[in-house]
């Protein structure tokens, strides 16, 4: 069951990535750049979490706020505001309006993928699990472990992020330059060339005895969980 995420916001560079990257994650995304269609939009589509930018053009993030977590239908949505005021008044205006959570614009987004997992663990444990599997592969998120046939796989830190970012989109094809921007977003030094050095790595790991081969090299194109 994938977990519904209601994005708010305004500003379409921020929409295109976090869209982009929650899907990449498994959720299921609905967006509104404006506020009161957002609002009559959460309240028809009951999703599980709802991040919501404070400076929109018309009803303001903070407005929204406070009205679903007074209507009692609504109120144990999950709230993450999004904003560019870092000040420690404006968090605490926000916690008080009843936001679950606030990140500051810019943000990263492995930062903002385990807090929205945080909140949902506590308020939907259902549709967010600790372990995921594709074929005979295991990884266990809760333990940073991998297994593959029940036999615990050793691996570096990089080839556990390419697995685990693999194993949400099986059978989807991913350019290097996709894996570079997922795996290290921000380390503007490394090269594209290593991206199939981790993969050889990540490869050697997995291929135990007995078992078959499970990443697809596709010429031209990148890399896929097959």
């Amino acid at each position: 069951m994938k977990a519904k995420v209601f994005l708010v916001e305004d500003e379409q560079s921020i929409v295109t990535l976090v869209e982009y990257s929650l899907k990449s994650e498994g959720y299921k995304v609905l967006i509104s750049s404006n506020g009161e269609e957002a609002l009559s939009e959460i309240k028809k589509e009951e999703p599980d979490i709802v991040l919501l930018d404070w400076m929109l053009p018309d009803l303001s993030g903070l407005d929204i706020c406070k009205l679903l977590k007074k209507d009692e239908k609504f109120k144990h949505i999950p709230i993450i505001m999004l904003t560019a005021k870092g000040q420690e008044e404006d968090k605490v205006a926000a916690l008080n309006a009843g936001a679950d959570d606030y990140i500051t614009k810019p943000f990263g987004n492995a930062e903002m993928v385990a807090r929205i997992n945080a909140l949902l663990r506590r308020s939907k444990p259902g549709v967010v699990s600790d372990k995921i599997s594709y074929e005979d592969i295991v990884i266990d998120r809760l333990q940073r472990k991998v297994f593959r046939k029940k036999i615990e796989i050793n691996m570096g830190p990089s080839e556990y992020k390419i697995l685990d970012f693999l194993i949400k989109n099986p059978k989807r094809v991913y350019s290097r330059d996709q894996l570079l921007n997922n795996i290290w977003p921000d380390n503007i030094n490394v090269e594209i060339r290593t991206v199939d050095v981790h993969i050889t790595r990540l490869r050697k790991a997995i291929n135990i005895e007995g078992t078959k081969e499970l990443i697809r090299t596709v010429r031209s194109a990148g890399y896929s969980l097959d």
